[in-house]
């Protein structure tokens, strides 16, 4: 990639884990997520990740939750943005996550690359917040692949770590997994590869040739990991999920401030947002029927 290529803004809208007592804006109800929607489109974001919540906030992964808000987000947009669900999760069987995928179609479904510890810790209590083990074999990842391709979903490669990207080759010589490939590059997880734009530089490197990159920023590094991507020609991605503050510490009141923010930064480094229909095409996503929703594609 070159500074020349548009840039796929992409927002994780709500995550499992954050609540409203950290975020008032988190989204919980299917309106809300569509609500935000609007938000981050109106912003320039052109595909959203999505976790399920059940409209107490609980985390989901029941196909009517998945659907409900689908829903909403295109009532909402239309066709304006590309939706991407994650299968990412501890405990929830590869079946159940499948079914949500058969039901709703996304045009994108993120895909963890590799088992890991997967902890959050604070220097302050000089203890682990949380710490988990993050189990994603290569038995599972097989199985999901051969999943999305056959209902024709776009994997988004989730890589915690160099090891998750040297994963990559086995499968497409096995024939399991095709190129172009989307890869994102997840980076500030305790347990997986440190916050630094070298490292960032490092993961890069590896990525097969003609392959579509990105970061994903966890916590407060996100915006300059954000700024060494757009160097670097990557794609970047930002939200709620990832970080709830804006790089002057005053706390998101919408995605719809972080995705703004996203892109101001990448016309600062001489780069543009690209429109969702380069995006769709960069990424390699199968081409369907249009979607019904609102409005015609906005001003980008």
């Amino acid at each position: 990639m070159s500074l020349e290529d548009p840039v796929v803004i992409t927002c994780s809208i709500s995550g499992a884990i954050a609540n409203r007592e950290q975020c008032p804006a988190i989204p919980y109800t299917p309106a809300e997520y569509g609500a935000e929607a609007r938000r981050i489109v109106d912003e320039g974001g052109v595909m959203i990740h999505i976790h399920a919540r059940k409209p107490d906030g609980t985390p989901s992964y029941e196909v009517e939750d998945f659907q409900a808000i689908t829903d909403a987000i295109r009532e909402q947009v239309g066709d304006r943005v590309i939706i991407n669900f994650s299968t990412g999760t501890i405990g929830v069987p590869v079946a159940k996550r499948i079914d949500y995928l058969r039901a709703c179609r996304p045009e994108v479904a993120a895909l963890n690359m590799g088992s890991m510890n997967y902890a959050k810790y604070s220097r302050s209590r000089r203890d682990f917040v949380f710490k988990m083990v993050f189990a994603n074999p290569f038995e599972e990842i097989i199985e999901l692949l051969q999943t999305m391709n056959e209902l024709q979903i776009k994997p988004e490669h989730e890589c915690f770590d160099v090891g998750h990207v040297g994963s990559l080759p086995p499968l497409i010589d096995m024939g399991v997994l095709h190129e172009p490939l989307h890869v994102d590059c997840v980076m500030g997880v305790v347990g997986g590869i440190p916050p630094s734009a070298r490292n960032l530089a490092a993961m890069v490197d590896n990525i097969p040739e003609r392959s579509h990159w990105g970061v994903i920023g966890i916590s407060r590094d996100q915006w300059m990991l954000v700024a060494a991507a757009l160097t670097l020609g990557g794609s970047i991605r930002v939200g709620l999920e990832d970080n709830l503050y804006l790089p002057d510490g005053a706390m998101a009141r919408s995605n719809g401030e972080l995705i703004a923010k996203a892109r101001q930064m990448t016309m600062e480094v001489g780069r543009r947002p690209a429109r969702v229909e380069e995006a769709r095409a960069m990424l390699a996503i199968a081409e369907r029927e249009p979607v019904a929703g609102a409005g015609a594609e906005g001003p980008r």
